[in-house]
């Protein structure tokens, strides 16, 4: 791959047109009829577009001119003030490219997906004695088997509830299972079998592990003939107890295996459905995640795109953007042809590693689930509408409330969360058009030893330094429009002072919300600067909204507060000393009845203690005493 710096590629202007048709006219002179992406930027050196071309030449050449193009397109060739260029080997890898650039940069000309999720698994972690069945999200550094991606936590647990009535695994933690003495509740209630305390020998219990795999791996009939098998065999030998209980589990397994159409395909076994639904000038795209023959669940997607996109280009985009970073199937059945069918297969293919078919069936049963999920996805953008002309009215009224330009498409609400000043946090959450955007909830480790033990206007001014300054530097992050700050006028006073600082308090309206009188909730006082403290009838849309959005960021930051106190109160000094694992953990606290026994412990009295040889002793003595 060529980089955009390289010699025959231009990347900066130095010499000529400063912006719009004649800048790019420029660039093209000297780009190759090669593959490649482009980038056009704004004078900030804001992406605005992210782009491939089969032959970069023609393709930047349509910039050259406003004719032929929307209105829409047509502001963005005035706004483009900089390009710059990649050129691929192939017209495959430019779509790669282009997908995971648009991911990263989230330019505002392109379609957009921006409600991009990670998705849960099923892990089945296999480093420890007896397998534990668990759910998982994020990176697969665990060694184990995982089995995935499920549209939903939903149709995780789900799944595992099905798991767990079946085969009785279980999910308990490493230190929970180390430290039993008798079954607990869920060997009661029978969903484990109890390996922690030997009521299953552990090849048993591992043969069960081995039939849920078979079960997630699409294996379940030829499983349900040999239980049926064994259910039989129990009650000819009059073991009507074992049989009731293999009973109990067939039926367990059998609300999954249960065939049709949109839970268990004949069709086909590994693959995604996605199905297109237009309207109003927005869009939903409903995938349904089909493995082994099972349905796993699906989700809804909402694409930032042009009123006027048509909804091939929408599922071009859709697709190279989800399949970036998620396992792709053999499969993918989508609900409208797309414009670029043999790349995308070709590119899919690529980063599968296998052969990849993109299909639009045209009838049969695939037809009919791909109907299904056009009409939820109907249903779902019609529901979303129906909420997003609701808070687009709210904004509406946020704008004359605090005498705003526009209404707000971007509003961040921050709060801070502390005892006595331990653990003490920062936060943010965003919300916009579409509602509370999550994604972009963040958080802040207060940092500065200056700032006094539950100093709340010394926190502040730490959390909106880090948070602007990083705004200035890096083009490419997003702005708030209005910033909401819980607290009275010496909070507007303290963040007052650190935008002025950094010379951006002209860019974003700010306002304070503080508690009314006697901390009386509906009688909220707003501060802003250069204007006198006012409130707002209590029953009026615009308060109930305000209320709502300063509630949300207190949620998050108490809530992310708590976490770290609860992590710090599970953690247990010995937990960091190599070669002290929970059986010697279990002795040493036991010998000595804590670990600040331990911590205080000579070298040979640790050594007295089974299981710790002198070595080791003097390993711990000195992890506490270096």
């Amino acid at each position: 791959m060529s980089q955009s710096d390289s010699p025959d590629l231009p990347d900066k202007q130095i010499d000529g047109p400063e912006h719009g048709p004649d800048l790019i006219a420029d660039y093209v002179l000297r780009l190759p009829g090669k593959p490649g992406v482009y980038r056009m930027l704004d004078e900030h050196g804001t992406v605005l577009y992210v782009g491939k071309a089969k032959n970069l030449k023609k393709r930047v050449k349509a910039y050259t001119k406003y004719k032929g193009h929307s209105v829409r397109i047509g502001r963005m060739i005035r706004a483009t003030h900089q390009m710059e260029f990649v050129v691929t080997q192939t017209e495959t890898e430019a779509l790669l490219l282009e997908a995971s650039l648009i991911k990263k940069l989230k330019p505002r000309y392109n379609i957009l997906l921006r409600d991009d999720k990670s998705f849960p698994y099923i892990l089945v972690r296999k480093n420890h004695e007896a397998a534990q069945v668990t759910k998982h999200r994020g990176a697969r550094k665990i060694k184990g088997s995982y089995y995935g991606p499920f549209a939903s936590a939903g149709a995780v647990n789900s799944t595992l509830d099905t798991l767990q009535r079946a085969f009785r695994l279980r999910n308990c933690s490493d230190s929970i299972y180390e430290s039993r003495t008798r079954p607990c509740l869920q060997h009661q209630i029978k969903r484990c079998s109890a390996p922690c305390t030997g009521v299953i020998s552990l090849k048993d219990y591992n043969e069960s592990i081995a039939d849920a795999e078979a079960f997630l791996t699409g294996k379940s009939d030829r499983l349900l003939k040999r239980m049926q098998t064994q259910m039989r065999a129990a009650s000819d030998a009059m073991e009507f107890e074992q049989a009731a209980d293999i009973r109990d589990r067939i039926r367990a397994m059998s609300k999954v295996t249960t065939k049709s159409d949109m839970t268990n395909p004949t069709t086909f076994a590994d693959g995604d459905v996605i199905g297109l639904y237009t309207g109003g000038g927005a869009s939903c795209v409903q995938v349904f995640f089909f493995r082994n023959g099972q349905n796993w669940g699906n989700r809804s997607h909402f694409p930032r795109h042009a009123k006027d996109a048509n909804p091939e280009d929408i599922l071009d985009a859709f697709i190279g953007q989800f399949y970036a970073d998620k396992p792709i199937p053999k499969e993918v059945f989508v609900s409208h042809p797309v414009r670029s069918h043999d790349l995308i297969e070709a590119a899919l293919s690529e980063r599968a590693g296998y052969n990849v078919k993109l299909s639009c069936p045209a009838r049969g049963e695939k037809k009919k689930i791909i109907k299904q999920a056009v009409r939820n996805a109907h249903e779902a953008l019609s529901r979303k509408l129906a909420e997003t002309a609701s808070q687009e009215k709210l904004l509406r009224e946020l704008q004359e409330l605090f005498d705003m330009d526009e209404p707000p498409q971007r509003v961040e609400v921050y709060d801070n969360s502390h005892i006595q000043g331990s653990h003490a946090i920062g936060a943010f959450i965003v919300a916009g058009p579409e509602g509370f955007r999550k994604r972009d909830y963040r958080t802040f480790n207060i940092k500065d030893k200056e700032t006094i033990s539950g100093d709340d206007f010394g926190m502040m001014r730490e959390v909106f330094a880090r948070r602007f300054k990083r705004l200035v530097k890096d083009p490419n992050l997003e702005w708030p429009d209005l910033v909401l700050v819980d607290g009275g006028k010496g909070q507007l006073s303290a963040v007052t002072e650190v935008l002025e600082e950094i010379g951006i308090i002209d860019r974003i309206t700010l306002v304070a919300i503080s508690k009314g009188p006697d901390r009386n909730a509906g009688r909220e006082m707003f501060h802003m600067n250069g204007r006198e403290s006012f409130t707002l009838p209590q029953r009026n849309p615009a308060m109930y909204f305000l209320q709502r959005l300063r509630d949300e960021a207190h949620r998050f930051a108490i809530g992310t507060h708590r976490a770290q106190r609860k992590k710090e109160m599970k953690s247990n000094p010995l937990d960091g000393i190599p070669g002290v694992g929970p059986g010697r953990k279990r002795a040493l606290l036991a010998h000595f009845g804590s670990a600040k026994g331990v911590k205080g412990a000579g070298v040979e009295d640790l050594a007295r203690v089974e299981g710790v040889s002198q070595k080791l002793a003097q390993n711990i003595h000195d992890y506490f005493h270096e």
